[in-house]
Parts: C-alpha cells; sequence; structure tokens
C-alpha cells in the first residue's frame, strides 16, 4: 500500500521538475528610442537669428527650445511660444509673428504654428487663427482654420487662408466681411458683402512681387 501510494507522488514530482526546467518565454513590449521622444538637445531663453540661403529672414525670441531627431528627420519644439520677426532683403522687420506653441521641420523647411497664431505686418495687416503653416520653400504662408485678416481698408474673415511670405497678395475662402466699393465697382464707399467664392486682394506696391498660384 505504501509503494502503490508513493508512485504517484513521484511521478508528480517528475513532471513539476520537467515544467520548472522549461525555458520560460520572455514578453517584452518594443523598445523605446530615446531620441523619438527625449530631445537631444534643450535651450532655454533663446534670442536667436536664423538665414535662409545665406540671408537672414527671422529673428526668434522663446523660452525654451527643444530639438528632437531620429534617422530621418530632424524637428524643432517651442512648446512655450515663440515670437519672430520676419525680415526682407534689406534686414528692415516687415513683420511681427507670435503663437502659443511652434514646430519647424528642417528637411521641409516648414513652420507649423499653433494656439493664438498673431501677424501684424508693417504695411497694418492684422492676421489672426489658431494654425498657420510658414512654408520656406514655397515662400507662402496658409491656414486651413478659421483666420481673420484686417487691413486699413477691410476686413476678411473665412476658412481657408494663403498668401505670399510678405502678406502682400493674399486669398481667403468661403469668407464673409467688410470691402471696399473699389474692390467691385470703383466707388469708395465701403460696403458688407458674403462671398462664398474665393478672393484674391493684392495690397499696392512699387515694386513687383512674385506671383501666387490661384488654387489652393
Amino acid at each position: 500500500m505504501v509503494k502503490k501510494s508513493v508512485i504517484p507522488i513521484l511521478l508528480l514530482l517528475h513532471i513539476l521538475f520537467f515544467i520548472s526546467c522549461e525555458k520560460q518565454r520572455e514578453h517584452i513590449a518594443p523598445a523605446i528610442h530615446e531620441r523619438d521622444s527625449v530631445p537631444m538637445m534643450t535651450t532655454y531663453g533663446v534670442n536667436q537669428l536664423i538665414s535662409d540661403s545665406g540671408v537672414i529672414k527671422y529673428k526668434i525670441v522663446t523660452e525654451r527650445w527643444e530639438i528632437y531627431q531620429n534617422e530621418t528627420s530632424q524637428k524643432s519644439v517651442f512648446i512655450k511660444g515663440a515670437f519672430l520677426e520676419q525680415f526682407d532683403e534689406s534686414f528692415h522687420v516687415q513683420s511681427y509673428i507670435q503663437c502659443d506653441t511652434a514646430y519647424y521641420y528642417t528637411d521641409k523647411q516648414l513652420w507649423e504654428l499653433r494656439g493664438r497664431v498673431k501677424i501684424l505686418t508693417k504695411d497694418g495687416l492684422d492676421f489672426t487663427s489658431e494654425e498657420l503653416f510658414l512654408d520656406r520653400r514655397a515662400h507662402e504662408l496658409y491656414s486651413r482654420k478659421y483666420s481673420k485678416l484686417v487691413t486699413p481698408k477691410r476686413t476678411l474673415q473665412g476658412s481657408y487662408f494663403r498668401s505670399d511670405e510678405r502678406m502682400t497678395r493674399y486669398l481667403v475662402t468661403n469668407s464673409r466681411g467688410s470691402f471696399e466699393k473699389s474692390d467691385f465697382t470703383g466707388e469708395s464707399d465701403t460696403t458688407t458683402v458674403a462671398v462664398d467664392s474665393l478672393n484674391t486682394f493684392s495690397r499696392p506696391q512699387a515694386a513687383p512681387r512674385p506671383k501666387l498660384p490661384t488654387t489652393p
């Protein structure tokens, strides 16, 4: 009786021994690359000039500047907001740009501004939106969100905005605003109209400016 009761116990011990000797599988999550999630460089209290093709185009002032880099691209993040001065070829201030958050994609040469975006030009043009892209390659600005543009002569509001980089020639779609009658009839009185189609306005300039495409 004792031998018969011992045999099942021995078999159970052998089974437990073999199970414990089997190699256990490790469940490991994919590695997180530090350079994708952690900035490779962080700078505080920045006041720096930025050049384009050897010509100084911007001055940026920001509380915090982070640079992220992976195998294919590099990105700068201004999480505390940014203030930019835009210069012309003669190093005169063309406009002031302010936003809550900014991103700059080095490979695309593209600025992405978010939050309370505001632009004020030397000609008195005042632009506000929650989004604005500055394409340094195409030399243009655009926004796909509600934007408001106020000039000394008119006010425009619309869901799509596009302009040359100097904000001298611009267009707004799905807009509503006040315009000069001279825009339509040559008269000088002011009127308010609703505009459903594409509208392009150009401020008078002494010198010719680059043409802006008429379609988004």
